[in-house]
Formats: C-alpha cells, sequence, structure tokens
C-alpha cells in the first residue's frame, strides 16, 4: 500500500529555515505551505484543538516511550538542586514536573508556552498537582522571550521545535536567556536509523494514527499533520548546526528507540 508521504530531502528540510521562510514568506506546517504570518495562528488552533486530550494521546500514540524519552533526556541534561529552569514549548508540563523534582524547592522551574489551552489543561491535571503548583507559568511567543539576558541555568525544549515559525530566531532567544556556561536540551522527533523499522513506522504514522486521532480524539486531521511535521524536519546533524550558529558549544546528540525520537544537550 503506498504511502501519502515520505522523508523529505535536505533542500526540503534546509527550506524550512529563518533565511527561506523571510525571503519567500512562506512557512511549512507539514505538507501544508502557509503564508508566513499564517503558521503561529495555524498551530495555536491546532493545540486549542488537542489540548484536552493532548496527553492522553501521546501515550497512546507512542505506547507510553514518551515518557521514557523526557525521563532520560532530563538526566542527560544534568541540573542541579537550585537551579533555575526554563521549559520553551513546555505544553502540558511533563518536562517541568521531572525538573522541578531535581531542583528542589531552592530551585525554580518557569513553563513557557504560547498557548494557555495547553498550559490549562496541564495545570488542572490532578497528578504531581504538588510539582504543578510550584511550577511558574507564563504564556509568551518562543521567538521573544520575555526574560532578560543571562537569566536561567537551563533552558530546555521537547517536541515544539517543528511548529516555530522561526527556528533560528527562537534558538538565539533561548540562548540569550541562559547563563554563560548553562545547559540546553532540545527533545524532537527525528528519522528511524533502520529501512525496514521506519517503513513500519510509517505505515502506522499515516495509516493507524489518524484512525485513532479521530476516533478517540475526534480530530483526524491534527493526527495526520504530526507525522507529516516529523517527515520534513531537520535530522540530527543539521539540527546540531544551527545549535552552534545559535552560540552553543559542546553540541551532542543521543537517538532513543533506533532514532525516532533524538535528544541534543550543549551548553552557552
Amino acid at each position: 500500500m503506498e504511502l501519502k508521504q515520505t522523508w523529505m530531502g535536505k533542500n526540503e528540510r534546509l527550506a524550512q529555515l529563518d533565511e527561506r521562510v523571510k525571503k519567500e514568506h512562506r512557512a511549512r506546517f507539514g505538507s501544508e505551505a502557509l503564508s508566513e504570518g499564517e503558521k503561529a495562528g495555524r498551530v495555536r488552533r491546532h493545540f486549542d484543538a488537542v489540548a484536552g486530550k493532548y496527553d492522553f494521546m501521546n501515550t497512546l500514540l507512542s505506547f507510553g516511550a514518551h515518557y521514557w524519552w523526557k525521563h532520560r533526556a532530563v538526566r542527560m541534561l544534568g541540573l542541579n538542586p537550585g537551579d533555575r529552569v526554563l521549559d520553551v514549548s513546555g505544553g502540558t508540563g511533563d518536562l517541568s514536573i521531572l525538573s522541578q523534582r531535581v531542583v528542589g524547592p531552592g530551585g525554580q522551574v518557569l513553563l513557557y508556552d504560547i498557548n494557555w489551552a495547553m498550559i490549562m489543561a496541564g495545570r488542572r491535571k490532578r497528578i504531581n498537582a504538588a510539582a504543578r503548583r510550584r511550577i511558574r507559568y507564563v504564556q509568551g511567543d518562543a521567538e521573544r522571550i520575555a526574560f532578560g539576558d543571562n537569566t536561567f541555568d537551563a533552558v530546555m525544549i521537547s517536541f515544539a521545535v517543528r511548529n516555530i515559525t522561526h527556528m533560528k530566531q527562537a534558538f538565539r532567544e533561548m540562548v540569550r536567556v541562559l547563563k554563560p556556561g548553562g545547559k540546553f536540551l532540545c527533545l524532537e522527533f527525528s528519522r528511524p536509523r533502520w529501512t525496514w523499522f521506519r517503513r513500519l513506522y510509517d505505515f502506522y504514522s499515516f495509516k493507524m494514527m489518524p484512525v485513532l486521532g479521530s476516533a478517540i480524539a475526534g480530530d483526524k486531521i491534527a493526527y495526520s499533520r504530526l507525522p507529516e511535521t516529523i517527515r520534513w524536519f531537520l535530522l540530527p546533524d543539521e539540527l546540531s548546526d544551527i545549535f552552534r550558529e545559535a552560540g552553543l558549544k559542546n553540541v551532542r546528540y543521543r537517538l532513543l528507540t533506533n532514532g525516532i525520537a533524538v535528544v541534543h544537550r550543549a551548553v552557552k
């Protein structure tokens, strides 16, 4: 059975970077080409629609693996008690909660997200309620972070870079608010290494996920768009170059679950 989407080539992937977006005034949301100013609104509506069932669908569609990926990522970041941490595009707060447990009462975790529906979906959850109350929530744009220079000991972003219109601008902002010597982490989806596994993943992504999204979340389009954004996204080495350009050093990454997810760690 032929799949409607394939993994994009390097030219298509790099065309999503700021220079091309600004030159052509177009940005991609999966296979859909939007005007440069339209993408943020489309992404906001997308997450408004899925916020209520976001965590449940993540667990269902990843067979629970996303929890392991997030635990692994926070361990790799190497936080210390007392650290001040910024969780950019933190959504419903999984990484914020894990980080709060490490930094303790002497530290602080700020969850920063442009989508209020996602923030509230996390804040209202009863599980980990004590940790959620200690987190500070701020609504704001990743491309214009509302904090001063050299503010945080660590900055992290997970499964959100694909939805940002100007990725390089967002990374420059994350580096700006990070203290010298501070730690940076990015957890994102990527391309599986093994060809046979990639084909199985493609079948699941394009044949099963939209069906489950429609049946359980009532939104087939949202769960068709998700695998498309992954197929258009940068590969780990390409993303590493962007991090170095933004001012980070000692950039390292680790593939998880054969490369379905990838964790990048770096320092300012």
